[in-house]
């Protein structure tokens, strides 16, 4: 296998029938060498042959020391953090789809040595998952309980039980309906959404979007399955939004700052969400969520999110629970 070939994580998801949290689960505890070209991580055909004949139980020449003083490097790599590659650079897995996790994993790596940023673009309750799996360290969540009215703990507590982390919000930003320009079919709030006949431009189960959505449905007594296209699913906002500009549907959930940038669409404001990180406390963890939390709160950080609008960062950076 050529030396020169090299595979994104993307590939390498797919050529292992495996998600990309795993990938990135593998090159966090260094079984998979991986180094960044740009914004993204790549991986060696040679490095992932290696890696495939190690799970099969084959030993390759890589394995074999080559000199007496090769059982000692094997007992210090032994006695290594299982989290850090051979290289010293840690890989931190950050979950969520909005801009300003981006924007955070661009000062991570500008600001903490030894850390390597990666983002995976997953909705809050795959990305709660990852972090009870241990396949993530930064995740994002915006979920609603909607018989407390209450954002994300509640549903961090459930799904994280027996862990330690920190808890620290990040932003607000709108989040409502959109609907044609000119609300044509003149949609006011959620109970509208039981009028017959209209179209829905629905998010994927365990979206911050779709559990919004299917809080208030079941809060108003209406079956999703009632409404048409609820099983139609867009894995973005834009996407969502898009279905809604192209006539493909009269009204989808989402955040505001997708409706300003798809034309042909109105919003409609309908809840102050919050959308808040978990860091996950482990052996060896304090340094860089310490380093983390000085980046949310420090002015250069937040000066970049002020730059983008539809976000409200009054609170940003406050510690909203730590086990």
């Amino acid at each position: 296998m050529s030396s020169e070939v090299s595979y994104t994580t993307e590939e390498i998801a797919k050529l292992l029938k495996i998600s990309k949290l795993t990938v990135y689960d593998l090159i966090k505890k260094g079984d998979l060498p991986a180094y960044r070209v740009g914004k993204q991580m790549r991986v060696d055909a040679a490095d992932l042959e290696a890696f495939k004949n190690r799970s099969k139980g084959i030993r390759t020449t890589a394995d074999v020391p080559s000199s007496p003083s090769g059982n000692e490097a094997a007992s210090a790599a032994s006695a290594a953090p299982p989290s850090l590659p051979q290289n010293g650079v840690r890989p931190l897995v950050i979950t969520g789809q909005d801009i300003s996790l981006d924007i955070l994993a661009k000062h991570m790596e500008r600001q903490i040595p030894g850390v390597r940023p990666l983002r995976s673009f997953v909705g809050s309750v795959d990305s709660l998952i990852s972090m009870y799996r241990g396949q993530s360290d930064i995740v994002s969540t915006h979920l609603l309980d909607g018989d407390t009215g209450e954002y994300n703990l509640p549903y961090i507590r459930k799904f994280l039980i027996g862990s330690s982390y920190v808890v620290v919000h990040l932003l607000k930003r709108k989040a409502g309906l959109y609907v044609r320009e000119g609300n044509p079919e003149g949609i006011s709030g959620w109970g509208d959404l039981k009028r017959p006949g209209l179209r829905l431009a629905n998010r994927e189960k365990g979206s911050g979007a779709r559990v919004l959505l299917d809080e208030q449905l079941r809060l108003l007594g209406i079956r999703g399955t009632d409404i048409q296209g609820y099983g139609r699913e867009e894995t973005n906002h834009l996407g969502v939004a898009g279905k809604v500009a192209s006539g493909e549907a009269d009204v989808g959930v989402g955040i505001e700052k997708a409706a300003m940038t798809v034309g042909g669409v109105d919003f409609i404001p309908l809840t102050d969400e919050c959308y808040d990180l978990v860091l996950l406390k482990q052996q060896g963890n304090s340094g860089w969520i310490e380093a983390v939390l000085h980046i949310i709160r420090s002015d250069a950080f937040q000066s970049e999110l002020r730059s983008i609008s539809g976000y409200d960062l009054s609170e940003t950076g406050t510690v909203l629970y730590e086990t």
